[in-house]
């Protein structure tokens, strides 16, 4: 539009306000019929009928109408803005011929700009509905792998606490205490995306404690932690699928000298958590089978973080999984 009032005033003895005057008027005129254009009448031509002869002859008589419109509409808006003494006649009086002329050609570059900003909103919107639909889904996703994920760590917990309930152990009562202390938390603390680090150790340690009373001395567990700042957020229970898997999958299938050993570092924001556990002897000619813990894992990975890597390696009598992850790039 200023590039059309920088044109009338050059081309014409007139102000710079009186021109931007004049287009403002016509504008409005323009804004509302191409509106109605777009918003209404194609959607209603283009509307699915039966048969497509329809559609072209509406087409053909609605083009006709609207070329009126653009033309003889314009010229009488024009003129009720003479009327009013908002639009000032710029120029030698001119012909209705010229005059129909000029407006068709404004109403014409205005239809092909407004046919631009259309689309490009139009686009926009698009994308940004895809974006938002992305974010829904990807959020749907997480709840159903951690819904899943869950009642799975529970089933194994419950499952341990049954062992020792079945040989009558005393550890028995203490166990079902443990673990709804790990059940209070699961249900207070992890409803939200994120928890601290130090939350994520506790219930590490809660079910390490846990799963101890189902050993005698002969089981060896070691954790160990260098964390710059306690208070640094992950989402909840990211690590203990990686501490369940060494004892339900290692350490309660090692006949001898079982052991687990656990290591959390976290420096400038990279987190590396490191969990090796005993393991029989195991063929290398086999493919590692991961649990669902481990699967669901790796799916969460994938939707949190752009900068991670998880590796599981299989050694002579050893199992290790190393979680490296950049805690800068959660999405």
């Amino acid at each position: 539009m200023l590039l059309i009032v920088w044109h009338d005033q050059s081309g014409f003895d007139t102000t710079f306000l009186r021109a931007l005057l004049n287009d403002s008027w016509r504008t409005v005129y323009i804004i509302i019929v191409n509106a109605v254009f777009f918003e209404y009448t194609l959607p209603f031509i283009v509307r699915k009928r039966r048969y497509i002869i329809y559609n072209i002859f509406l087409g053909i008589v609605m083009l006709f109408v609207f070329m009126i419109v653009w033309s003889y509409g314009l010229y009488n808006w024009r003129s009720l803005g003479i009327l009013l003494n908002i639009y000032t006649p710029l120029g030698e009086p001119a012909t209705l011929k010229v005059l129909l002329t000029s407006q068709m050609a404004f109403s014409m570059g205005s239809l092909f700009f407004f046919a631009i900003i259309r689309h490009t909103f139009q686009y926009i919107q698009l994308q940004r509905a895809e974006q938002q639909l992305r974010i829904e889904k990807q959020a749907a996703e997480l709840n159903y792998l951690r819904a899943q994920t869950n009642p799975h760590f529970l089933f194994n917990t419950l499952n341990n606490i049954y062992s020792l309930a079945k040989d009558k152990s005393d550890l028995a009562p203490e166990s079902i205490l443990r673990l709804s202390k790990i059940l209070r938390f699961m249900l207070y603390e992890t409803g939200g995306d994120h928890i601290s680090i130090e939350q994520e150790l506790r219930i590490i340690n809660d079910y390490i404690a846990l799963e101890k009373l189902r050993y005698d001395d002969s089981l060896h567990v070691s954790i160990s932690h260098d964390i710059e700042d306690m208070k640094q957020v992950l989402p909840p229970l990211l690590l203990i699928p990686l501490v369940e898997n060494a004892f339900k999958h290692g350490a309660s299938e090692t006949r001898s000298q079982p052991f687990v050993d656990i290591h959390l570092f976290i420096k400038k924001r990279r987190l590396t958590f490191i969990v090796k556990n005993s393991a029989e002897s195991f063929s290398g000619d086999h493919r590692i089978k991961e649990n669902i813990g481990l699967t669901n894992l790796r799916r969460q990975l994938e939707l949190l973080y752009t900068d991670y890597s998880l590796v599981i390696q299989q050694g002579d009598s050893i199992f290790s999984a190393t979680l490296q992850i950049n805690l800068a790039s959660h999405v």
